[in-house]
């Protein structure tokens, strides 16, 4: 099959990059996962600096480190954690447009805040949509593989003009502790008054072992109230779900549908978005929000 006429060559993918776009909704009876990009207002904002529709699928870049090769030329934008962007060696800056001439070479180096960037092209990346969506869910293994050398990735056609915008001022990432606002979870009863207290009184260390299914945390430990066994009950994300080491899980945007250690807290929607760009080695803090978790928190 001969390549596409326009597209980009991965020549490196850097530790984790995907296709994303704003994910599966309303499937979750079904078993299948919300997924879509982890910083959604990041993808709605490259694509509308683009003048691409809100929900075409981007690249999201974990931690930097891509370079594509374009074929054909194009425009397109970074947002999310602000990474240095070279052109063929030449410095060019994130939310902005910048042009991509036919065999330029595009460099993102790590982000100087923050984790997660979406690099989105004008017309969007068309690889073949699963179930409505052209989102990887890497837990779940739907959608397009996670990128790597040798990938090529075909463009859209335009669908709009862009908005001629040379460059946004948005809020980077946050460095240091980052505050996430939460509701009591379903099974918040489940759980010790000092685990509550515990919960919004210190800290939380976000751990090496994290990805985009949820972000393993260490801190202090959240005692059960009741030790029975809890039957497999539905997950949304930014529920904060307790094992029995009493460390907290925060489900993020691949995380399973269904679980069986209870769910303490919920993040409120929100939030997740910063919460999506917090590093291994940042601290969480949580600040209780009085609301319902069902109307804090995305349902799927």
């Amino acid at each position: 099959m001969a390549p596409p006429a326009t597209c980009l060559e991965v020549v490196g993918p850097g530790p984790l990059t995907t296709v994303q776009d704003l994910g599966r909704p309303g499937l979750g009876a079904l078993g299948v996962g919300h997924s879509g990009a982890a910083d959604a207002p990041a993808l709605r904002l490259a694509n509308r600096l683009l003048g691409n529709p809100e929900s075409a699928a981007a690249l999201e870049v974990t931690f930097g480190g891509l370079e594509v090769v374009a074929h054909g030329c194009m425009t397109v934008t970074l947002t999310g954690a602000p990474c240095p962007m070279t052109v063929d060696g030449r410095q060019v800056g994130a939310y902005g447009v910048v042009w991509l001439p036919d065999g330029a070479t595009l460099r993102l180096g790590p982000p100087r805040t923050g984790l997660r960037s979406s690099l989105a092209v004008s017309g969007g990346i068309e690889v073949p949509p699963r179930l409505g969506s052209r989102s990887a869910d890497t837990l779940a293994a739907l959608g397009p593989e996670p990128l790597v050398p040798g990938d090529r990735l075909p463009i859209g056609a335009a669908t709009g003009p862009q908005p001629g915008v040379d460059v946004v001022p948005v809020p980077l990432p946050e460095e240091g502790d980052v505050a996430l606002r939460v509701v009591d979870g379903p099974r918040a009863d489940w759980f010790t008054r000092d685990a509550h207290e515990a919960l919004v009184a210190d800290a939380y260390e976000v751990t090496a072992d994290s990805n985009r299914v949820g972000m393993r945390l260490s801190g202090a430990r959240l005692e059960r109230s009741q030790d029975r066994e809890l039957s497999s009950e539905g997950m949304v994300c930014g529920a904060l779900q307790v094992p029995p080491s009493g460390q907290p899980t925060l489900f993020l945007a691949d995380h399973p549908v269904t679980g069986g250690y209870p769910v303490i807290a919920v993040v409120v929607s929100a939030d997740l978005p910063r919460a999506a760009q917090v590093r291994p080695g940042q601290r969480i803090t949580f600040t209780r929000r009085s609301t319902s978790p069902t109307t804090g928190a995305r349902d799927d």
